[in-house]
């Protein structure tokens, strides 16, 4: 079951680029019962894996802006490792973890198909605002593993003149360290599963690959918005269970 999930979940990342903290810990939490303290750390660590080629490619091709990256690390570091510790000191609140795991799955969504759906126009850059917003970012992807795609993405759009790919490859960066980080937090204090991430790796390993060969051949747009409004559904399941059970 956790082989396939991760496959699933990593075929979609492949074809719609959707991150995968925002799909993996709600199908945790919702598909296989865990707690989700413990589906947010082990949904980081899967997202760091199935990124890493990704990120390689893009490194590789000098897609990645530097300067830009050390901005958004600036902020997002201090985030993600408050956002870590703040899920572990809430252990206990399961129905206050998964109202905010939602919440943060539906604005994730959300601003996922404005970015799908508008244009962007820039009129100048804002490097000042890249540390503030990352910390938020940080602080989210520490909190519920979601956040780094969409909320990355739409931050360097407005913030800065990156090329699509720049941002695109900035953003996976950025996210894998946030990820590898928060990860980190959240395995120092046992809240992740290392015999499910294993098998989740192993299904992401090849859903990754497979997703990225069809990317190349059928559109991606229309997946990546049925993708997106699905998971304004599921993190409005997180939301209702939080509310009906607090």
């Amino acid at each position: 079951m956790a082989f396939l999930l991760g496959f699933l979940i990593a075929f979609a990342i492949g074809i719609t680029g959707v991150g995968a903290g925002t799909i993996t810990a709600p199908l945790l939490i919702l598909g296989l019962g865990l707690s989700p303290e413990i589906a947010v750390g082990t949904a980081l660590l899967f997202g760091f894996l199935v990124k890493v080629p990704a990120g390689a490619v893009y490194l590789f091709r000098r897609q990645v802006a530097g300067r830009v990256l050390g901005l958004l690390l600036l902020g997002g570091l201090p985030g993600v490792l408050l956002g870590s510790l703040l899920l572990v000191h809430l252990k206990g609140a399961k129905d206050m973890v998964l109202l905010l795991v939602g919440l943060t799955v539906v604005v994730s969504a959300g601003l996922g198909l404005y970015r799908s759906l508008a244009r962007l126009t820039l009129s100048r850059e804002r490097p000042w605002l890249l540390p503030p917003a990352a910390f938020g970012i940080g602080l989210e992807v520490g909190f519920s593993s979601a956040g780094a795609g969409a909320l990355g993405s739409l931050l360097l759009l407005y913030a800065t003149r990156l090329t699509p790919q720049q941002v695109v490859g900035t953003d996976i960066l950025f996210g894998l360290v946030l990820s590898l980080v928060g990860g980190g937090v959240h395995l120092y204090f046992g809240q992740v599963d290392p015999k499910l991430l294993l098998s989740l790796s192993l299904g992401g390993i090849v859903g990754a690959s497979l997703g990225a060969l069809v990317a190349t051949r059928v559109p991606k747009q229309p997946f990546r918005v049925a993708l997106l409004l699905w998971l304004l559904f599921i993190g409005a399941q997180l939301v209702w269970r939080g509310v009906a059970h607090g």
